[in-house]
């Protein structure tokens, strides 16, 4: 059984709401074991012996279905996510830099397109892009058109899921 971390694109902003007792029934439908949800931003843990591949997608199909619309997923494992919080480059507070989570390796000239940038530094993953926002992220206007299809979850949160995931090991 591996420990897992699906990251929801998208939701709990203006009117796409999703309660997490929502998320966590959507989840136990799914024959996903030990269900549970950390904030309310579309953060679930739990525990599968399925693929990335195949919870990702029966996660985006329930999810739609409920939500009447497509709602990205984006699936670590727990080891995974404790790798993304230990290769976060920038030594800052946590609530200044966010990892955005992709389904796929950034290009490599994913910063060199970004726009707007203004003192935000960037940095490539292996699935993520990393952002240090030093005035915070709500002024940016900092736009990646890699990240299009991310979901971003500042540093913090990021550790707090890594922590969480590995208790479920």
């Amino acid at each position: 059984m591996t420990s897992y971390v699906a990251l929801l694109r998208g939701v709990n902003l203006g009117k796409r709401q999703l309660k997490m007792e929502d998320l966590r029934r959507i989840a136990g439908d799914l024959g996903l074991e030990n269900p549970s949800t950390y904030i309310a931003s579309g953060n679930l843990l739990f525990a599968s012996e399925k693929s990335e591949t195949a919870l990702k997608s029966a996660l985006e199909a329930s999810l739609a279905a409920h939500m009447g619309a497509p709602v990205g997923v984006m699936i670590r494992t727990a080891a995974e996510m404790a790798a993304v919080a230990a290769a976060c480059p920038f030594d800052v507070p946590g609530n200044r830099a966010v990892a955005i989570f992709l389904d796929a390796p950034p290009p490599a000239d994913a910063a060199e397109h970004a726009k707007n940038q203004a003192n935000e530094e960037i940095a490539l993953g292996g699935r993520e892009l990393y952002v240090h926002y030093p005035d915070g992220q709500g002024p940016s206007k900092l736009g990646l058109p890699a990240a299009a299809k991310g979901t971003a979850r500042n540093m913090n949160t990021v550790a707090k899921l890594a922590e969480l995931a590995m208790g479920k090991a």
